[in-house]
């Protein structure tokens, strides 16, 4: 069972994960491979704490060579090195993407079923589609081929709304070493990211209180890094569950997290 450990007091986030919080937080085995299960090639681990008000996600990134390059928030993250964050809400989810200069990128998905059958989603102006230049999205790998236009899911398609923003969202990141800089060799980068509650209503089926105990939420936390091998660079990714394909929007495989006071 995948415990995330309730928190009787919040605190504030700066990448340290030296905190006595994090320590006694129940941490991931290594990631493995997110489509063939074998062990992470560098050391990557994520934790999980929980308050009556914020959700706390850790993750630790073995980095001896740490790169970034994007630094404006919106960019294509997933081109850079990164750690990912997707929330499942059954009807929508979230992805939150952060790099080693705290740069984020985020989104939020409704599945065009519910957003047909559910007229909240049509009501709101946040969730208009053609005021917020929405996009339909089929998954990572069904941009090309027979599933261009209807996408492999058993669920069709999906709402993207790239403009969405996670209300008070807070990250933070420490480089334990040197950014760009291949001269030195590093220790790691680490994360910290802190999510109200209250803020993820939308997400979590109109539920603005904490989970309940015992409350099962899948989330996929993944790592993507550009490995550079014989004059290459490589493209790799990293989760605490695999997902076994390059497609990590298919929130059924997401990591069941229980939350346990």
């Amino acid at each position: 069972m995948n415990i995330a450990k309730f928190i009787d007091k919040d605190f504030e986030i700066d990448g340290d994960l030296n905190k006595e919080l994090w320590k006694n937080a129940m941490w991931s085995d290594r990631f493995v491979d997110v489509i063939g299960n074998t062990p992470a090639i560098y050391d990557s681990r994520s934790a999980i704490l929980w308050s009556e008000e914020y959700l706390y996600i850790a993750f630790y990134a073995e980095s001896p060579y740490p790169k970034a390059s994007m630094k404006n928030d919106g960019d294509l993250l997933w081109f850079d090195n990164d750690i990912e964050v997707f929330i499942d809400g059954q009807d929508t989810y979230y992805e939150l993407q952060v790099n080693a200069y705290n740069t984020i990128y985020e989104a939020f998905y409704i599945w065009r079923d519910a957003y047909k059958e559910n007229d909240y989603y049509q009501q709101q102006a946040q969730y208009k589609v053609i005021e917020n230049d929405a996009r339909v999205f089929g998954g990572n790998h069904d941009r090309h081929g027979l599933n261009f236009w209807k996408g492999s899911h058993p669920r069709g398609n999906r709402w993207a709304f790239l403009n969405w923003q996670m209300q008070d969202l807070k990250t933070a990141v420490k480089v334990n070493g040197y950014l760009n800089d291949d001269t030195k060799t590093s220790e790691s980068v680490t994360y910290e990211i802190k999510i109200p509650w209250a803020s993820m209503k939308d997400l979590r089926q109109q539920k603005q209180s904490c989970p309940q105990d015992g409350d099962v939420i899948k989330i996929f936390l993944g790592r993507y890094e550009n490995l550079r091998i014989n004059g290459q660079e490589v493209a790799v990714g990293w989760s605490w569950d695999p997902i076994g394909s390059d497609d990590n929007h298919v929130p059924e495989l997401f990591t069941p997290i229980t939350f346990k006071r």
